[in-house]
């Protein structure tokens, strides 16, 4: 692929995608107990909506679709409508006043994240110069974490009371503009929960000015060369004939095999984090919702410091290293919070701050980095999207799972701390010794070492 100018400025314009994947989900965390006391919801009901939300299988099944879309009709094209049902999801969300409501505003926002995912990834590595892939991951990577330190934060203004009375300065707002809607109808819980709602306006903004920024993006060079030399070759087969070479090809099912140890073990992980992890703080910690969204915004802000500095060097150190040590950080965090305890102020700010470190030197960037760079560009994205899907999907049905072995009120937070650290592990040791020697070539010249000349 020849060097491409401008990548920074696209890579930002697409990058609003992860700022809206992340900010889905931790909007759905920030304001969880409001609405569980809102709607009564009981933990199976929180598990469900953690199933098909952004964080799980909402995004699998979108994620699937997005990337057969996104070979066969280009990635332009999911740029060009995918927001529009983004903002339905969220709409749907803002508005929910029953379960099934606030089920299906999850569902299809997770959908439409899931979509934009593959075409995302993959359109970074596509426009990137070959010195600056993953520079410009990491800043895609950089909108994830800001996405859900402005949600935590205007999730912290806006708090209602909690027991003590404490409430975020803005509280009064919130009960001025509800007020306004309702006629002075709403109280209590459906007072509070008009807090989240507003949250979930602000990212339907978000993913209106979104649109309008990808929708005038220019088609990927390498997509049209990939889909002009198939058309030269006669390979009119399309993207589901490429599918089946996707799943027959020894190179590919290595490379998927690869790439699900380091991510489908760390995402097991980290899909609790981004759902449940207010919701562990005020339960089995002991904090308050405000505190909660506190010390979650904080890890965020170190978040995207921490990926700032990811950004600078993974195109110029050993990305062995760089990883071992991101995973490390994230190993030590769990060991530490066992140690000390998750009611202890300490074990908290120490647990906060090395995942923090940890997210911003995350799988989650080395495998957007290292699965757009290993599959040839005819699939790159479909690839992708199964390897979403399997992640995502297998990460709902961890989070059925995880309501039941954590418990009603957290008694059972050690247990699953123990399967946390033996997940983190697998990932540690899977991409520390398998590490991809990518750095610093083109995507044409991965092709070609790896697949020769049956690509």
């Amino acid at each position: 692929m020849k060097n491409q100018k401008g990548s920074l400025k696209s890579t930002i314009a697409v990058s609003l995608t992860n700022y809206l994947d992340a900010g889905a989900i931790v909007a759905g965390a920030s304001g969880l107990t409001l609405w569980q006391s809102y709607l009564g919801l009981t933990e199976g009901h929180l598990g469900w909506l953690n199933a098909i939300s952004a964080n799980c299988l909402g995004a699998a099944i979108g994620a699937i679709i997005g990337g057969f879309l996104a070979d066969k009709y280009g990635r332009k094209a999911i740029y060009t409508y995918n927001m529009l049902v983004y903002m339905l999801g969220v709409a749907l969300i803002v508005i929910s006043v029953n379960f099934p409501m606030l089920l299906a505003g999850f569902l299809v926002t997770g959908i439409s994240v899931g979509v934009g995912v593959p075409a995302s990834w993959t359109y970074i590595s596509e426009n990137s110069e070959v010195n600056n892939r993953g520079r410009n991951i990491g800043i895609s990577q950089m909108a994830w974490g800001v996405g859900p330190t402005i949600i935590l934060i205007l999730g912290m203004l806006l708090a209602p009371p909690t027991g003590d009375g404490t409430s975020g300065i803005l509280f009064g707002w919130v009960e001025s503009l509800a007020e306004a809607v309702s006629g002075g109808t709403l109280t209590g819980a459906a007072l509070n929960v008009f807090s989240s709602r507003i949250v979930f306006a602000s990212l339907f903004i978000v993913a209106f000015i979104a649109w309008l920024l990808q929708r005038r993006l220019n088609e990927s060079e390498e997509w049209k060369a990939a889909k002009s030399a198939a058309g030269a070759g006669n390979k009119q087969g399309g993207t589901f004939a490429s599918f089946g070479t996707l799943l027959t090809n020894k190179v590919n099912i290595r490379t998927m095999i690869f790439l699900a140890g380091i991510y489908l073990t760390w995402n097991l992980v980290s899909s609790v984090m981004g759902f449940f992890q207010q919701h562990i703080y005020e339960t089995a910690g002991g904090l308050s919702n405000v505190h909660a969204n506190m010390l979650s915004a904080a890890q965020w802000i170190i978040i995207i410091f921490a990926t700032l500095a990811f950004s600078m060097v993974v195109d110029k150190v050993n990305q062995r290293w760089l990883y071992c040590f991101g995973v490390g950080m994230g190993v030590l965090a769990w060991f530490i919070i066992v140690a000390i305890g998750i009611k202890s102020l300490s074990g908290l700010l120490f647990f906060t701050l090395l995942w923090a470190i940890q997210a911003g030197v995350s799988v989650q960037a080395f495998y957007a980095l290292w699965a757009s760079e290993l599959f040839p560009a005819k699939y790159r994205a479909a690839a992708q999207g199964i390897m979403f899907f399997v992640v995502r999907g297998l990460s709902a049905v961890w989070g059925l799972c995880f309501v039941y072995i954590y418990g009603e009120n957290g008694e059972g937070f050690y247990r699953a701390s123990y399967i946390m650290i033996g997940l983190l592990m697998v990932s540690l040791l899977v991409g520390t010794i398998w590490t991809p020697k990518t750095r610093g070539k083109t995507l044409e010249q991965i092709t070609k070492e790896r697949y020769g000349d049956e690509e």
